[in-house]
């Protein structure tokens, strides 16, 4: 499988060119479906349009086709690029992820049992230096270091839809019209 340090060293620059934070580098779908999949976002919005995600494709896209044609290429085989943002119910990757997303509802999995449990769910409390503190539901405030946290994202919650609701709805209930006489008249003549 690929260098995801490697990866994310290649992607960064391009993603901050773009005033993109680079939130997620990941290889996944193995041989038989290998995917590199990246998640960024505006800074000031936490979202990327269509746009934004198909202006970083086609950044990320040059750069490795660039490695390729020097003969180093970071992934060895044929893959998927997927580029997108990190959505409602986005992974929390970043010490700052959990500073920005005190409050809601998450879902920890941890590397190794701690207390019993390896999927802590509650609500995040915060962070202190490298120390994620989950007030797990129905069970009391626990306390992990990152290097414990296999994988965690937010759960939808209302309360996490309403925070994440878009900054602008303008021309959201906008449509146009066209004209669809000639296209069902085309089959006719």
């Amino acid at each position: 499988m690929a260098d995801i340090a490697l990866l994310t060293a290649l992607i960064e620059p391009e993603a901050k060119a773009l005033g993109f934070d680079l939130v997620r580098v990941k290889m996944f779908g193995g041989k038989s479906d290998p995917t590199l999949q990246i998640m960024a976002e505006r800074p000031d919005t936490g979202q990327l349009t269509i746009d934004d995600c198909a202006d970083l494709s086609r950044r990320i896209s040059d750069v490795l086709d660039a490695l390729e044609a020097e003969g180093k290429d970071p992934i060895e085989d044929a893959y998927r690029l997927e580029v997108s943002s990190p959505g409602i119910d986005r992974p929390l990757t970043r010490p700052q992820d959990y500073v920005n997303w005190a409050g809601h509802e998450a879902k920890v999995t941890l590397v190794e049992k701690i207390d019993n449990r390896k999927i802590l769910t509650g609500d995040l409390v915060g962070i202190d230096g490298d120390k994620v503190t989950i007030d797990v539901r129905g069970y009391q405030p626990m306390t992990v270091g990152l290097d414990q946290i296999h994988d965690a994202k937010l759960t939808i919650t209302d309360r996490l839809l309403a925070a994440t609701a878009p900054l602008s709805s303008e021309g959201a209930d906008e449509f146009e019209e066209t004209d669809d006489t000639d296209a069902s008249n085309e089959g006719q003549q």
